[in-house]
């Protein structure tokens, strides 16, 4: 794949090595963030009962307590992005800053993942992200398999509504419900799965969490995200 001179930047920020000719310089940062502030966004028309649904299905999460998890929570994190994305982010569930926020992928590791994105040609606001959970578990803990179950169908109802074309699984947790096995993530990763019974194509990478504890894993992520490039073009 092609790198742009703003993904070579980003690859470079996540801690991924670069090769290229010697007379080929990076812009400065600077004007890479301007080049990404400014380009196009996608942004669908929704329909009235387009947003009515999204309403609810908001409306509904927030008031859940199928669980025990909304005991402590201080809010539910829904997710974030754009409802018609062709790239669908799932994560593992809220942690502190999510809680506090009531956004995913916040903090460094917010960070990081908006460069993983950035490295792929994509901006933050072209994808939507959410989580396998909405709500945290205390002291960041492994979801419980209840917990899982309750929030299952939240998460489907978004995949149907958002039909994307790709669905990039973040992390063990993330990827060992989706795909429901208990396979190591290691293990899963360079291939191609598809979600339940939708068709659409999932691909495994690791969290950034992870990243920041394991610099040295980042540019299997890079193998990672280069594989969803391409399965992505294939049903793009």
């Amino acid at each position: 794949m092609g790198l742009t001179q703003t993904q070579e930047y980003y690859l470079q920020t996540m801690g991924v090595d670069v090769y290229r000719s010697r007379d080929r310089a990076l812009d400065d940062p600077a004007s890479n963030s301007d080049e990404v502030r400014t380009a196009s966004v996608r942004v669908p028309e929704t329909t009235v009962q387009e947003s009515e649904i999204w309403r609810d299905l908001r409306q509904r999460v927030a008031k859940c307590q199928q669980c025990e998890l909304y005991r402590e929570r201080t809010q539910t994190v829904f997710g974030v992005g754009d409802h018609h994305a062709d790239w669908l982010i799932i994560g593992e569930a809220p942690g502190a800053e999510e809680d506090k926020q009531g956004e995913p992928f916040v903090g460094r590791a917010g960070k990081l993942l908006n460069n993983m994105l950035f490295a792929l040609g994509l901006q933050r606001e072209q994808v939507f992200i959410a989580n396998i959970l909405k709500c945290r578990p205390p002291k960041n803990r492994d979801p419980k398999p209840e917990e899982v179950n309750a929030c299952s169908s939240y998460l489907r109802e978004q995949i149907d509504l958002i039909q994307p074309k790709i669905i990039l699984a973040v992390g063990r947790i993330a990827a060992q419900n989706l795909m429901k096995t208990e396979t190591p993530i290691g293990k899963m990763r360079g291939r191609r799965y598809q979600y339940a019974d939708t068709g659409i194509p999932v691909v495994v990478t690791y969290h950034p969490a992870y990243l920041l504890r394991s610099p040295r894993e980042k540019r299997k992520v890079w193998q990672d995200l280069q594989l969803a490039m391409r399965v992505y073009k294939e049903t793009a």
